[in-house]
């Protein structure tokens, strides 16, 4: 199937406050998206609940159709399955996340896929089963440079720290601070609730946050290393 660079806006829907605000705050006009999804239906549904305040540039219906038109029409995000043809969204991270955000969107409630996303380099992994307004909201904090995860998957990176702390006490694990953060993320609380009870910043929680990924991503390259030593892998 071949890309399809859309020229049609999504559909326009009445934007919430916390949409409305982040356009204040960051950026000021629409947020341009490139579509990677196997499924068209899925594509045009998805296209018409963004809302207003994104702009669908362009589509892939797999892995290596998605990178070109990401590096063509050059977007501020990209929201791509994790499960299609070509290498699925871990090739799509791997490929273009050092220059573009990229957010998961999957069925997958599993790890181990987890893992391998943030690994590769996705700033995000969020559900199919997600809310209209919920995925509205967790997009523009993505636009705005925010890692976005639901809590329950939250929970998972949090439950992966704990493995790796068991396996190299004197690795490079959580902070005391950094384990508070992720733990109230986990229970749901947003970034401002956080900040408030933790008597920090809204920004220094998502700082935490940013450094939780790359720790995690660092450990799981680590491990591959060890892997790959370990198998006589070169």
């Amino acid at each position: 199937m071949a890309v399809n660079e859309s020229s049609d806006e999504a559909e326009s829907v009445e934007s919430d406050d916390s949409q409305d605000s982040a356009s204040t705050s960051g950026k000021g006009s629409k947020v341009r998206v490139v579509v990677a999804d196997d499924h068209e239906i899925w594509r045009n549904g998805l296209k018409r609940d963004l809302g207003s305040n994104f702009h669908v540039v362009g589509e892939a219906a797999n892995a290596s159709e998605a990178v070109d038109v990401i590096k063509r029409t050059k977007p501020d995000l990209v929201l791509t399955d994790l499960q299609m043809p070509d290498g699925g969204g871990v090739a799509v991270a791997r490929a273009v996340a050092a220059d573009f955000t990229v957010i998961m969107l999957t069925v997958s409630e599993a790890e181990s896929d987890l893992l391998e996303a943030v690994a590769a380099g996705a700033n995000g992994y969020l559900l199919k089963s997600i809310g209209v307004d919920e995925l509205r909201q967790a997009l523009w904090k993505a636009a705005n440079g925010e890692p976005v995860f639901s809590a329950s998957l939250a929970a998972l990176v949090l439950t992966e720290f704990r493995r790796i702390r068991q396996q190299a006490p004197d690795g490079s694990g959580l902070s005391d601070r950094e384990r508070e953060v992720l733990q109230l993320v986990a229970r749901g609380h947003s970034y401002g609730e956080i900040g408030d009870q933790l008597y920090i910043s809204p920004k220094t929680v998502e700082n935490h946050v940013r450094n939780i990924l790359k720790k995690l991503r660092l450990n799981r390259k680590n491990e591959l290393i060890r892997y790959a030593l370990d198998h006589g892998i070169d």
